[in-house]
């Protein structure tokens, strides 16, 4: 039957609150402390000046040639754009090469995309997905540095059904909902420069399509537990299909960890809802993928253990194309922004994830195995078994990792958790109970490339944040109605990611600069901006931002006149900002995959022509063209290459 168009399926829910719980927000801590200490930027450089081997970092884990830390930006500030293409400073060159649609590369530039959305259900399989989303860079051949020739492996987050299908969501069938499916998931996609241009190389024996179908495999504590059983899967080991594949992570032994973040919005429940399910935001309705209408495994009525089994890290191998892919459940479950990786002094692995809700949490995962540069098959295996903490922040600007171990701190059967699956598998209600601190939406976490013990998050938003009933506020951070989020600093304590103990500041409050509305104010000097998302160091320390202002939001409202989404830099301790890039009407910039030697740049554009709901398809240009222009096509998420017109190093 028809149904009304609804809001974009991207925020449905990551804009409604789940967390119950008593815990103190972090506007209450910040509040306390922060009243009494400057920001970070204004009176204290943490990590920018100070250098330490350099261990592996995510962008570049197999990078040889050291490269010069950066001290200042090289580039000069571009101003705020509303205008439907990608700007980027003079001297530079974007080009989209990677769209939705794009042959993957399975076979020589088959199957093609076709503009009127008629191609089929296989076709997509075999095509880049929509939404492009986190992304990573892999040299080839594996192990080494080569900065002209490697992988991609890029995630695509959502779908629109408006620009998915010819005739949108009209004589709705499961042949529909398995082409959306296949348009989600994971793209892997061999590029190479020739000629001094970059190109996809077709075919390729590395492409690969990972979709909501693909078989994959459940390690660690809760393979085989009760609640990840389904009638498919009696064991309990085989799931099918990864989705809402948001940010990501590159681990030093070369391998692409994709993120499930807004999974539950797909499961639909008719039936009472029990606590498990409202924490994690099971609804009774879902008129944007229709997916439980007529596939019965979303149908939490009928197939009850089935959202279990999303809400992982799921660890893929890009060289390897038909190696099974993992869910790792040691690392928990909840709705994955990212998976930022780095080693700790005694090569334990440390991975950084937040949960990107309103007042949900920040997480870090260490490994109990030691990862081995000589021995890449007992690596692939250092996700498996480990402590997850989560973070508590202090009034005193001290912090804690608060282990969620079975057994501990309340984590037992008197409290539901029978077992370390069950704490796993309903890992924000553990959270909740060691009274981890709330946080406005933590989505990236990037740690510094000079100093791994040096991490920052970004805040994206809350506009809930001092509103009735809800945490209180006052002048120092963060705002009432927080509509433009901030950027955390954290430090490990002893130098080391594997610390249970931290010291915290706050980077920069998002925000425009042309007002003294101290809801609205930011403390950066140069580009403004607000709801900071992607966020990412290159090579020479440069941190790079990138923003996730809602379609609905634009250049209006409060944004008003701060045009399009962007990306920014700076050098931290500067606060000095410069904006580099403006993208198309209605997207979102996300992505960012710097080559070893830093002078070229992979982004994407998520989402060009959003406008607030689900596209028209009798109309689906109705805010963008991007990129292809054409005059009975449709607008299509993309990765962008940046490369400098004389060949130099990007940012410089």
């Amino acid at each position: 039957m028809s149904r009304p168009l609804t809001a974009v399926f991207k925020q449905e829910h990551r804009e409604e609150i789940s967390n119950p719980s008593d815990n103190r927000a972090f506007s209450q801590v910040a509040s306390a402390y922060l009243s009494r200490r400057r920001f970070l930027q204004m009176g204290m450089v943490a990590g920018a000046a100070v250098t330490l081997p350099s261990l592996l970092m995510p962008q570049n884990a197999g990078a040889k040639t050291p490269l010069a830390h950066a001290v200042a930006l090289g580039f000069a500030s571009i101003p705020v754009s509303t205008e439907d293409r990608v700007i980027v400073p003079e001297g530079y060159v974007a080009r989209p090469f990677y769209r939705w649609g794009d042959p993957v590369g399975l076979r020589d530039n088959l199957p093609a995309f076709k503009p009127d959305a008629t191609n089929t259900t296989a076709e997509q399989a075999a095509q880049a997905g929509m939404h492009h989303d986190g992304m990573a860079w892999f040299s080839l051949p594996r192990g080494s540095d080569n900065a002209e020739h490697g992988l991609l492996a890029l995630n695509h987050e959502y779908i629109d059904n408006g620009l998915l299908f010819h005739d949108g969501m009209a004589d709705w069938r499961l042949d529909k909902a398995r082409k959306g499916q296949n348009a989600m998931g994971i793209s892997v996609i061999e590029v190479q420069k020739r000629d001094g241009d970059w190109t996809v190389v077709r075919p390729s024996e590395y492409a690969r399509r990972i979709t909501v179908g693909t078989p994959m495999q459940l390690s660690g504590p809760a393979r085989h537990h009760t609640l990840m059983k389904t009638a498919a899967d009696p064991a309990g080991e085989t799931v099918f299909g990864t989705m809402q594949n948001c940010s990501c992570g590159h681990t030093p032994w070369g391998t692409y960890l994709t993120c499930e973040e807004n999974w539950s919005d797909i499961f639909v429940k008719h039936g009472e809802r029990n606590a498990l399910e409202q924490r994690y935001g099971i609804s009774d309705s879902d008129e944007s993928y229709r997916w439980s209408e007529v596939d019965d495994r979303f149908n939490v009525d009928k197939t009850p253990n089935e959202p279990n089994r999303f809400g992982w890290v799921v660890e893929i191998d890009p060289y390897s194309p038909d190696s099974t892919p993992r869910k790792h459940s040691a690392l928990g479950r909840f709705k994955h922004e990212g998976a930022t990786v780095t080693l700790a002094d005694d090569g334990r692995v440390v991975v950084y994830m937040g949960d990107d809700q309103k007042f949900e949490y920040i997480y870090k995962f260490v490994s109990d195995g030691r990862y081995n540069p000589q021995d890449r098959e007992s690596n692939i295996r250092l996700l498996e078994s480990g402590t997850l903490y989560v973070a508590r922040f202090n009034d005193d600007g001290s912090g804690e990792w608060l282990a969620l171990v079975h057994g501990k701190n309340g984590l037992d059967s008197s409290n539901g958790f029978a077992s370390q699956a069950e704490v796993l598998i309903k890992t924000r209600l553990a959270a909740d109970l060691l009274g981890a601190t709330k946080m406005d939406r933590p989505e990236w976490v990037a740690v510094d490339p000079n100093r791994s013990a040096s991490v920052y998050c970004t805040l994206t938003n809350n506009s809930d944040r001092g509103t009735e009933g809800k945490a209180p506020v006052d002048a120092a951070n963060p705002r009432a109605k927080n509509l433009f989020g901030h950027i955390m600093h954290w430090t490990e304590a002893d130098d080391s990611p594997a610390s249970t103990r931290f010291q915290w500041d706050i980077l920069v409050l998002a925000g425009r600069t042309d007002t003294d509305d101290k809801n609205a104010k930011g403390t950066m000097q140069g580009a403004a901006f607000g709801s900071p998302d992607g966020l990412s160091f290159d090579h020479r320390g440069v941190l790079w931002i990138q923003t996730d202002v809602s379609s609905s939001t634009i250049n209006q409202k409060a944004y008003a006149g701060m045009g399009n989404n962007q990306m920014v830099a700076t050098v931290p301790g500067t606060n000095e900002y410069r904006r580099f890039l403006t993208g198309p009407r209605g997207c979102e910039i996300t992505g960012i995959a710097f080559t070893p030697d830093n002078r070229t740049l992979f982004i994407n554009i998520q989402h060009p022509g959003e406008g607030g709901d689900v596209s028209d398809p009798a109309n689906p240009q109705a805010v963008s063209t991007w990129p292809d222009a054409q005059p009975n096509g449709r607008p299509r998420s993309a990765t962008v290459v940046i490369t400098r017109e004389d060949g130099g190093p990007i940012g410089t």
